[in-house]
């Protein structure tokens, strides 16, 4: 059994209070780890770290440097790829190849890629007459925002961290995260590779622990902290937002949403199931961008739903090093409750079963885990409550639709606005579509295809600001206007 520390200063220290909790795998709710939890102290030990270290050698850095130990950081998690895919399968119970293939990669990725964006991006001059003849020259420069509060979620824990690490240590600024309780692994181990690379003392801390009256309340309320970024449900991200507002903190939120797919019947039929299937169901579901809203044109609405039915009972579950295996459970007992729960609902609602609805048949040895079946439905109103509430776990409700006009609408009756997934061969169509669904990021013929140049984000209740690219640079950096008269 692993014990997990704080990471301050470039140190692992426990917490003064002397209390630890948990770490349950999902495979089989067996203890795999035991977590120093946070309190006061060592939040605001870590926060005055950052600080010190703005002030110190790593605020002393030119951009050039920054860029090269940035690059050392990519490098060093590709060194130990294997170690962060160990960890990263600890924690969530997901499949090795979904480590491998994507969120280890990714995770490596966003440093170099956000290093090359602060290295190049170009700032704006003007040249301003004045009465006098002579002008003025006014140009912008780009500095570190400063301390910045990182909270991260954890259904792809390494990838969605260092997706706001990476730009924001790229910008100059320090970081304090606080990666969720139920996967503490890989945040903790990219402390190591941070000394390893010889990032400077503090610039990089990690706190543990909970959310009220723990590590996530203690660093949100934190007046050293200068602005926080968070990825998780909306309604902690009201109150992130609400204990922001003290000092009047930048705030950048990727928060909750009920995403719809819509397929048209001149997709390309085998390639819309199985994007389908992958919006539906990768990660188990617990995926911020995943399709939980299906909508079918009625032509092809009853061979698509057997296909995708097909699709869902052909997974295999098991564990993460068994190749033969491709599905995992859900992150947490607790999570499982809430997704069954669900399921229930729809059933008492009126939903049609297609497939799932309930626990699968595993080993014995895994009969202690957080499994529940991909389930498909049918038959519900939009107005039913698994239609309208995001249940983040791997399941969908699939309706038909007759018209483009209808089916837009459809898309847009919700409260969330995070992403969609269209799928036609009509380029008129999907263009005229995906610029009427009112959502962050609008994917044809595909899904979860990033760019991490592109702007991302969420619109209504799914998130606050953009990140990626040079949109990255504009929550993690402030710009000021230098006017020299000439």
């Amino acid at each position: 059994m692993r014990s997990i520390q704080n990471f301050i200063n470039g140190e692992f220290v426990a917490a003064e209070s002397g209390k630890r909790f948990d770490k349950r795998s999902p495979l089989d709710n067996r203890v795999i780890a035991s977590i120093a939890e946070a309190g006061r102290p060592e939040v605001d030990a870590a926060v005055k770290a950052a600080r010190a270290a703005l002030t110190g050698e790593w605020g002393g850095l030119s951009t050039d440097q920054r860029v090269e130990l940035l690059y050392g950081v990519a490098n060093e998690i590709t060194r130990r790829f294997d170690d962060f895919v160990e960890a990263e399968m600890a924690d969530t119970g997901q499949p090795h190849h979904v480590m491998t293939h994507a969120f280890i990669p990714r995770g490596a990725a966003n440093f170099k890629v956000f290093a090359d964006v602060v290295k190049n991006v170009p700032s704006e001059s003007f040249q301003t007459p004045t009465p006098d003849g002579r002008g003025a020259l006014n140009y912008s420069i780009r500095v570190p925002k400063g301390v910045v509060g990182v909270i991260s979620p954890w259904n792809a824990p390494f990838l969605l961290m260092t997706w706001k690490v990476g730009p924001a240590l790229a910008c100059g600024n320090t970081v304090v995260v606080k990666p969720s309780e139920e996967t503490p692994l890989t945040t903790t181990l990219l402390g190591e590779v941070m000394n390893a690379v010889g990032v400077p003392k503090g610039v990089f801390n990690v706190i543990h622990g909970f959310g009220p009256d723990s590590a996530g309340e203690f660093l949100t309320q934190h007046r050293g902290v200068d602005a926080i970024t968070f990825t998780g449900e909306t309604t902690t991200g009201t109150a992130i937002m609400q204990a922001a507002a003290k000092g009047m903190r930048d705030v950048s939120f990727e928060l909750g949403g009920k995403n719809a797919g819509i397929v048209f019947a001149d997709c390309d039929f085998d390639a819309a199931v199985d994007g389908i299937f992958r919006s539906s169901f990768l990660n188990s579901g617990q995926v911020c961008l995943g399709t939980e809203r299906v909508y079918v044109e009625r032509p092809i609405f009853e061979r698509f739903v057997q296909a995708l039915k097909a699709k869902a009972e052909g997974v295999k579950f098991g564990r993460p090093d068994d190749r033969a295996s491709n599905y995992g459970p859900l992150i947490s007992q607790e999570h499982r409750q809430k997704v069954l729960s669900y399921y229930r609902k729809a059933v008492e609602e009126g939903a049609t079963v297609v497939t799932g609805g309930g626990v699968p048949d595993v080993p014995a040895d895994l009969a202690d885990g957080a499994w529940v079946q991909p389930t498909i439905w049918t038959g519900l109103p939009e107005t039913a409550t698994v239609v309208r509430e995001e249940i983040f776990g791997p399941c969908c409700h699939i309706r038909p639709f007759d018209h483009e006009n209808e089916v837009v609408a459809l898309a847009n009756d919700n409260e969330y606005g995070l992403s969609t997934t269209i799928w036609t061969t009509n380029l008129s169509r999907a263009h005229r579509v995906a610029a009427r669904v009112e959502v962050g990021i609008t994917w044809i013929n595909s899904w979860f295809l990033r760019d991490l140049r592109t702007a991302f984000g969420g619109s209504k209740q799914s998130g606050i600001g953009r990140e990626g690219g040079v949109h990255s640079l504009e929550f993690y950096t402030e710009t000021r206007n230098i006017c020299v008269k000439l």
